[in-house]
């Protein structure tokens, strides 16, 4: 049985992180989210995956290559146009010969998730959904059941009645592919797995399987900051850079390769940072993730944010952190933990104070001693005065 991974989003809720790399590429504690999925599938002992990969699909390909890295065989299919969910399973037709599981590449879950789909769609056939429990159901779509059979799914309701959510993991026979044909395009012109599922609903034909363990979603900023912390929480500290001695490092981090954090500086539970990255003198790290090849200099403070690679803080620079108002595409996200997102290639000037909810674009340039607040498009420069 193939396993089918969806990774061809672009991830527009999450830029400017995802101006360069598609959503499933971000790094979560030094690993992208995608490679979780493969080790997930790979540990459920499936060995043979279908990419469907669309938008900075080199960024994948080139990481992933043919798989024998992770001991299961890669292969890669193109969405040219991301119309959906079920558009993109249609993809795979034609390098799909039996029943396959379906797998959202921006999720982290057990391997467990995998097996009870592909055991249950062996013993059963039809379609197979994975279901779990939410605590904002309604920002997700709501599933109803009468005892493991799915009578209803609504997308994002106002007011939702189940506390089950999809999990968005799937099993389908090949009839899934005469069933997406027949599904009608949103207003968008896009088809999702959701709308093709009504068919298989209305006919009695979709199981669920109750799902309990690991189930992390990264839908917007702040979730990289907390999914981060709890993959550390699971997986434990990994240290591959230099500390100094009188620096403090509390377990679980992630310190890449090539990175150095310098005497008495501070990075607390559930940091992450990435290769190459320098973290100065006295600098204070808290919930923050730090990509690739950035810097964060002498006594700079980084609360609940995110550094992209190349990125530089300077000495002394402060970001706040703690809750704030979130704009993102006109939904307003109010009290989410996120301190500031200094995309790609931004500098934060010397001295400068970052507040709450702050999110510099790429290449966006703060002058020393600033006070910055909101966003800051791109490649734009801000001046004090």
């Amino acid at each position: 049985m193939k396993a089918v991974v969806l990774a061809a989003g672009e991830g527009r809720r999450l830029t400017p992180l995802t101006n360069r790399r598609p959503k499933p590429m971000l790094p979560i504690a030094g690993k992208p989210l995608l490679e979780y999925v493969l080790e997930a599938i790979a540990d459920a002992g499936l060995d043979e995956v279908v990419f469907v990969v669309g938008y900075a699909r080199d960024r994948i390909q080139t990481h992933f290559g043919d798989g024998d890295d992770w001991d299961v065989d890669v292969e890669y299919v193109v969405q040219e146009k991301q119309l959906g969910t079920a558009h993109a399973v249609a993809q795979t037709e034609a390098v799909v010969d039996d029943a396959f599981v379906v797998l959202n590449g921006d999720r982290i879950i057990d391997p467990s998730a995998v097996t009870s789909v592909r055991d249950r769609l062996e013993r059963d056939g039809g379609a197979v959904m994975t279901v779990t429990r939410a605590s904002d159901p309604g920002a997700y779509g709501v599933v109803e059941l009468d005892g493991d059979r799915v009578v209803g799914i609504e997308e994002k309701p106002r007011e939702a009645t189940s506390e089950l959510i999809n999990a968005g993991i799937y099993g389908f026979e090949r009839t899934v592919f005469d069933a997406i044909r027949e599904t009608p395009t949103d207003d968008t012109g896009e088809r999702g797995i959701p709308d093709t599922l009504a068919a298989f609903v209305d006919d009695g034909d979709v199981r669920a399987v109750r799902y309990g363990g690991l189930w992390e979603d990264v839908s917007h900023l702040w979730d990289v900051t907390r999914v981060t912390g709890n993959v550390l929480d699971r997986d434990g500290s990994t240290n591959e850079g230099s500390v100094a001695a009188s620096a403090h490092v509390a377990a679980p981090v992630h310190v890449g390769a090539g990175t150095s954090v310098d005497a008495n500086a501070t990075v607390k539970r559930g940091c992450s940072l990435g290769e190459n990255v320098s973290i100065g003198a006295n600098a204070v790290l808290s919930n923050a993730v730090v990509l690739a090849d950035a810097v964060v200099e002498d006594g700079a403070v980084v609360r609940d944010a995110v550094v992209a690679e190349n990125a530089h803080v300077g000495a002394g620079a402060t970001v706040v952190g703690g809750e704030s108002d979130v704009v993102v595409d006109g939904t307003l996200y109010e009290d989410v933990a996120l301190g500031a997102v200094v995309g790609d290639n931004a500098t934060v000037g010397g001295g400068t104070t970052v507040a709450a909810g702050t999110v510099l674009g790429d290449g966006a340039t703060v002058e020393a001693g600033c006070t910055v607040s909101g966003r800051v498009p791109s490649d734009v420069e801000v001046r004090r005065g």
